[in-house]
């Protein structure tokens, strides 16, 4: 850092990869760290720098995937500080990436935080030791759900883990108007149901696909008849699309089902959730969003990340998405929209609850942060 500058600091996450959750991470963290540090030069590893560039204006990119170590090393020479996280990127044969990254970081002696990561399942050795060894000499160490800790503790991780939550719950929706709605072929006052689905993917291979969109079409159609609505389809990230087809193709009124197919900021999804009469959805930051603007919404679990948002927020959430559990899943939603006004002002004030735990990670970086120019200006 130079005299009278801010920091430089290096965020490492999945970035650029247009998963929509992903960008609503590096948003919300991005802000956090402009209100702490507004002189900071800030660097995104990124998987489409152009993209990151392009949604962030006011941040370098640069290419992390592929790139040798000594390249990285230039790049890491520069930082004062490396960020690792948000988001869910430590797990089986994932973490080693980051991690590579990370190693070459420490071996510059760069001091590391991680930013409400998320962790697991970790049951590979390689990466567990990766990610326990790498850890242990980060300066703090916070996470964004208890599982996570959970995931860290049974590694070997001793270093004090804190529990946060997500970069999205420090967002700002914006406006959402209806004409981009009736652009997308939504009817204009017409009851609108929320549904996301995902790709089965790294972190989700089980998923029985044909089997889980059968049971996201009988959810469709039920909501269709029950309350006479139309059903949006939001693709989270480019694969999202193909599933809702898949979906809509097994749907008996298919002709009330329609996919979101514009390219929105994660502050405009967060907007668009406000549409919604009711959300069922797969993907952690589609849920994130329609609870923090009190939308009713139901989990389909698929991974330890969903089940720990519902519990943190009191939502039920059936165990798996399978067929075996479509009449348990249909009596859930069915309870959901009769109860929807009765659960709402409990579920608000778990979201204020979460918020300001996500708010927590700022506390913890801020902290460092100072330090650091303490250090800083202390050796000029």
């Amino acid at each position: 850092m130079t005299h009278g500058a801010g920091l430089t600091i290096g965020v490492l996450g999945s970035y650029g990869g247009r998963n929509l959750g992903d960008e609503a991470i590096l948003t919300g963290l991005l802000t956090d760290l402009r209100t702490q540090e507004p002189n900071a030069r800030i660097i995104v590893f990124s998987r489409n720098p152009e993209h990151t560039r392009a949604a962030h204006p006011d941040v370098e990119a640069v290419p992390w995937e592929g790139v040798s170590r000594t390249d990285s090393a230039l790049v890491l020479a520069q930082l004062d500080l490396l960020i690792l996280g948000g988001g869910g990127i430590l797990y089986d044969r994932e973490a080693r990436r980051y991690l590579r990254v990370v190693r070459v970081a420490q071996e510059r002696g760069l001091p590391l935080i991680t930013y409400a990561v998320g962790v697991g399942p970790l049951s590979d050795g390689v990466d567990t030791g990766m990610v326990r060894e790498t850890l242990s000499s980060a300066i703090q160490v916070t996470v964004r759900d208890q599982e996570s800790r959970m995931v860290l503790e049974e590694a070997g991780l001793l270093n004090p883990i804190t529990v946060t939550a997500d970069p999205a719950f420090l967002l700002q929706p914006e406006e959402f108007p209806a004409h981009l709605l009736a652009e997308e072929g939504v009817p204009v006052g017409k009851r609108l149901v929320g549904i996301s689905v995902r790709e089965p993917g790294r972190a989700a291979e089980r998923l029985d696909v044909d089997g889980y969109h059968r049971l996201l079409a009988q959810i469709g159609d039920f909501l269709v008849h029950r309350i006479d609505a139309y059903v949006l389809f939001v693709p989270m990230e480019r694969d999202d699309i193909r599933h809702a087809h898949g979906v809509l193709s097994h749907m008996v009124a298919a002709e009330r089902g329609r996919i979101l197919h514009g390219t929105y900021s994660p502050q405009q999804v967060l907007g668009l959730m406000r549409h919604f009469d009711l959300a069922v959805g797969m993907r952690l930051h589609f849920l994130i969003f329609a609870a923090m603007v009190g939308t009713p919404f139901l989990p389909l679990p698929y991974a330890g990340k969903v089940f720990d948002l519902a519990q943190r927020l009191g939502v039920p959430a059936l165990r798996g998405v399978e067929r075996e559990v479509e009449g348990p899943l249909l009596a859930e939603v069915d309870r959901l929209w009769d109860e929807r006004e009765q659960r709402a002002e409990a579920t608000a004030r778990r979201v204020a609850e979460v918020c300001d735990q996500a708010r927590g990670t700022s506390e913890v970086t801020r902290g460092v942060l100072e330090s650091l120019r303490s250090q800083s200006f202390t050796r000029v």
